[in-house]
């Protein structure tokens, strides 16, 4: 064999994906606001671009329409009509990738009673005006002990704070903090101390039994018998009733309400603290009933209209602008337009995606979850005419408003199960929705999982055994013996 260098002539196809087609599909992926963002960041770095105020008449030539509602007997879009291509599969071998940036996106209450501390000068420490604030359970918990503590033992009380995680707990043991700073772990016992007075009631425990001792004695209900039930969680946790009167030297009316007591207490006291403030989802899509059917509109609020100003367009090219302004300009109108007509192209593939979703699950808008079907991305795919990464893309971070609720898009998809008395499958979130709804309504006899299976069974549901305990155990939901040891002891 001859080891020398030559030239080979191949021929082959590939698609090569330009900047443009890039964010095309990039945007795609968004939710309305992130599109929006996108649109600010547009007009910004384009001059030619701007965004039509609320009282504008008519919408221009070259901005991009309004999608009128659009019911299920309807024609959902001309596919002719813009010549962005949005429907792309980004792990196809035929793409041509100029480098690794060019890859596409991935297809693939408690409440309680906030008290006052005193401050150095007086004031009174407004713990609602902190905690609505949106501060973390972290920057909570130094803004009190700033005003308990006086330098060193503020730095002390910093470092514990740091080790303290946001469920509330301390994580870190004493003696490791107090051998690390190289002091008694005395002091820190002290410092720790103060800092389980403040607010949330319970913060600063090494553990659960010292966590609720923390609100029984905040409580004033700390008394032997509650500290020996305490002391006893896990046989508590167990079941056995019997036992726990007798450790604690009760009849049953007092441990049911020394139960009913603990059951008020936050095991995670720091876990409402988030650090930001709790953001409302905004729905992508309405869907309304019409005389006509199911409707379905984009949601035009989240998303701006954008023109192009065509008259700042003119006033630079006809000033006798040099070659380079003009080549400039030429480019920014370009960009402005392939924004539009991408813009005008995700509002259409996104109706029409959603409307074979609503179509296929039009049942469920009328019956609630159980009503769901079986539903997969290739489904839809096919029937739009689309490819199946397309269409994980348009149900990704894209949420549906209806009167029954918002939904995100993903929520319409649902693996099969076998339906032996119809010959049919039935969804997974259906059988789901139904075995809750089942151990929701047990009374006094609680349900087996063979039990369980008849009576999905007897709904025409027909489940394994083994089906049943995936699904219970993902909903967090425990076997027949838990359950039957929670009614016991009243949760």
């Amino acid at each position: 064999m001859s080891l020398t260098p030559r030239l080979d002539l191949r021929i082959g196809q590939s698609l090569v994906m330009t900047p443009q087609m890039q964010q095309a599909v990039k945007l795609l992926a968004l939710s309305n606001l992130e599109v929006e963002a996108f649109i600010a960041e547009a007009v910004d770095r384009n001059p030619l671009l701007e965004i039509a105020s609320e009282d504008e008449g008519d919408t221009p030539d070259n901005a991009a329409p309004d999608l009128d509602n659009r019911t299920m007997d309807a024609p959902i879009v001309d596919t002719t009509a813009s010549d962005v291509e949005l429907d792309v599969d980004l792990t196809a071998e035929t793409f041509h990738h100029d480098s690794e940036a060019d890859g596409g996106p991935d297809v693939h209450d408690h409440i309680f009673d906030t008290t006052q501390m005193k401050g150095r000068e007086g004031e009174s420490f407004d713990y609602e005006r902190v905690v609505d604030s949106g501060l973390s359970l972290h920057d909570h918990l130094l803004a009190q002990a700033t005003a308990a503590f006086h330098e060193p033992e503020l730095r002390l009380a910093q470092t514990l704070i740091d080790h303290i995680d946001e469920t509330g707990y301390l994580t870190t043991s004493l003696s490791d903090i107090a051998a690390e700073l190289g002091i008694a772990r005395a002091v820190l016992e002290q410092i720790l101390g103060v800092i389980q007075t403040f607010d949330p009631i319970g913060i600063g425990a090494r553990d659960l039994a010292e966590c609720l001792a923390l609100q029984a004695r905040d409580a004033d209900r700390y008394d032997p018998a509650m500290a020996r039930l305490i002391d006893n969680l896990d046989v508590l946790a167990a079941g056995r009733l019997a036992q726990l009167k007798r450790i604690c030297g009760v009849d049953d009316e007092d441990m049911a309400d020394m139960i009913a007591e603990l059951r008020g207490y936050d095991p995670k006291p720091g876990i409402r603290f988030g650090g930001e403030a709790a953001q409302a989802i905004t729905p992508d899509l309405f869907v309304t009933q019409t005389a006509k059917g199911l409707s379905v509109e984009i949601n035009a609020a989240s998303l701006p209209r954008v023109l192009i100003d065509r008259r700042y367009y003119s006033l630079v090219t006809s000033n006798g602008a040099d070659k380079k302004a003009k080549s400039w300009i030429a480019e920014a109108l370009s960009n402005a337009n392939w924004l539009i007509r991408a813009l005008d192209q995700r509002q259409r593939t996104i109706i029409r995606v959603a409307t074979e979703i609503i179509r296929h699950q039009e049942a469920f808008f009328t019956h609630g979850v159980s009503a769901l079907r079986p539903l997969t991305l290739k489904q839809i795919a096919d029937a739009v005419e689309m490819h199946e990464s397309t269409v994980s893309r348009v149900t990704t971070a894209k949420y549906l408003s209806c009167t029954r609720g918002t939904y995100e898009l993903k929520f319409f998809f649902s693996n099969a199960v076998g339906n032996a008395d119809e010959g049919e499958s039935a969804s997974a979130t259906a059988i789901r929705s139904a075995l809750k709804a089942l151990i929701a309504s047990e009374g006094d006899e609680i349900f087996s999982d063979d039990q369980l299976v008849d009576k999905l069974r007897a709904q025409g549901l027909d489940v394994a055994r083994r089906t049943i305990a995936k699904y219970r155990e993902a909903m967090g939901l425990g076997s027949s013996v838990q359950r039957r040891r929670a009614r016991a002891i009243g949760r």
